[in-house]
């Protein structure tokens, strides 16, 4: 296979780098101009025309159409990544034959990853053999670690069962409702039939046996019993078949797990507690590596929410830790703003942790937790240019207001929203927003023309990273 690779004096030297050990096929790198993305059909039909190929594959980033050129030519004409650092990316799909006409490789390599990494998941979950399942959900053994999503003070929750969906949405495979210290029975009844018909496993969270009882026409799990509980609930636990996550209170855990197993409960979780950092969060996390007989349970929330920090690394980190340590599920909250979003990291976390079987790390395994930050920088030809001059301040004051009106814009149920006299248009992404105003001749000044971009394009990233977002404010 002979293969052409157009490209610009700009990329040349970064093309040939990335293929330079390619031997699967020959090809030629031909410099057409300044800019790759500039190729037209005339040009690459005079290419085509003065050497013999198999195949083209263009810069990914070429937005005209080369239908007329592949049918002159009789020669396949494909895109291959946006950016020429990234070519060697496309080696595989050219030998296959997989390369598009009109999405470029990168956008192709990420379906494909995603789709193998989908099927491996799914396929590992199906042939797991568990410890116990709790409501067709298996735990423990060697299924996936299990994303428990707890929900605190639910008796005082103003929309309990619209969060319990939003959790599953977001990856939960348990539900836990948790109940404070005013919490009585009536509540607790009242909670969990409010949400009984969801097809999810459901757990309540409380020390106080009578709450527990109150929980378990629906209950699936428990968090959590006591050496001092387990006489009190364990006819009734093993009566309605719920699984149980105990603790150390004023006894040892292994004394514990053995009080509950001689009270003939056989689906149980060992949960040692972890602490919070710098309270003795590396020496309670030695405490999950000996095995007590049972799964393990290993409560994030004191980590995640006491940490002022991104909550995605927290995520994959502490998952990490689980799977070293053998564990069958973790705990996670949402509680406060800066964790929002934790339950679907951590089940992605969770996902890399299965997709990481047979390698020496959680890495390039086709799904991460990388949001901000990028895997690998893309090195780009430097820009060419005789002259240049700093631009000054603009004034933050606009000389003149667009006589179509201004926006306001703003954030709902996901979507960007702009409104003007009464009238919304709104979208998931800026351009399409942006593009309805142009068409309806929304807009009639550059300026305001830019604003609206700018804006629009801030309450996307926003959606986007789940930040809040402010017209006119910093992102």
């Amino acid at each position: 296979m002979h293969v052409l690779f157009p490209t610009g004096h700009q990329s040349e030297a970064s093309l040939r780098a990335a293929l330079a050990d390619v031997d699967a096929f020959t090809f030629d790198i031909v410099p057409i101009g300044e800019i790759a993305s500039f190729l037209s059909p005339g040009v690459l039909t005079r290419l085509i025309e003065a050497g013999v190929y198999d195949c083209v594959v263009v810069s990914g980033m070429c937005t005209a159409s080369f239908d007329s050129v592949e049918q002159q030519s009789g020669v396949p004409v494909r895109k291959g990544t946006r950016h020429a650092a990234d070519m060697r990316l496309s080696v595989p799909l050219i030998l296959e034959g997989k390369l598009s006409k009109t999405i470029p490789a990168d956008d192709l390599l990420a379906d494909v990853r995603r789709k193998l990494a989908a099927s491996r998941l799914a396929e590992s979950e199906d042939t797991a053999t568990p410890e116990f399942t709790i409501r067709g959900v298996k735990f423990g053994g060697t299924s996936r670690i299990k994303v428990i999503h707890e929900i605190m003070d639910a008796h005082r929750h103003p929309a309990l069962r619209d969060v319990v969906l939003a959790a599953i949405s977001c990856g939960a495979d348990v539900v836990d409702i948790g109940f404070g210290f005013d919490a009585t029975a009536d509540d607790v009844v009242r909670c969990f039939s409010a949400i009984a018909d969801i097809d999810i496993p459901l757990s309540v969270d409380t020390l106080d046996p009578e709450l527990i009882r109150a929980a378990l026409f629906r209950c699936d799990l428990i968090f959590s019993l006591t050496k001092e509980t387990i006489p009190l609930l364990a006819d009734a636990v093993r009566e309605c078949g719920a699984a149980a996550v105990l603790i150390p209170r004023n006894a040892t855990l292994e004394e514990t797990v053995a009080a509950a197993k001689a009270a003939g409960l056989s689906k149980i979780l060992a949960d040692p507690l972890l602490q919070p950092p710098l309270s003795g969060l590396v020496p309670s996390l030695a405490g999950y590596l000996p095995e007590f007989g049972c799964p393990k349970v290993l409560g994030c929330v004191n980590v995640i929410e006491m940490v002022d920090a991104d909550s995605p690394g927290i995520c994959a980190l502490l998952a990490s830790a689980a799977a070293e340590c053998g564990v069958a599920a973790v705990l996670v909250s949402e509680h406060s703003d800066k964790t929002h979003g934790a339950t679907a990291e951590m089940r992605r976390a969770a996902e890399m942790m299965v997709l990481s079987e047979g390698r020496p790390y959680p890495k390039d395994v086709g799904v991460d937790l990388l949001i901000l930050k990028e895997k690998r920088c893309r090195r780009e030809p430097p820009l060419v240019y005789e002259k240049i001059s700093d631009a000054p301040a603009a004034s933050d004051d606009l000389a003149q207001y667009d006589p179509c009106g201004n926006f306001r814009i703003g954030i709902e149920g996901g979507m960007i929203v702009a409104v003007r006299n009464g009238r919304a248009v709104r979208g998931t992404n800026w351009y399409d927003v942006f593009s309805t105003i142009l068409a309806e001749n929304g807009v009639s000044l550059l300026d305001h023309a830019g604003y609206l971009g700018k804006e629009l394009y801030k309450a996307e990233l926003a959606i986007r990273f789940g930040r809040s977002f402010e017209q006119d404010g910093d992102f």
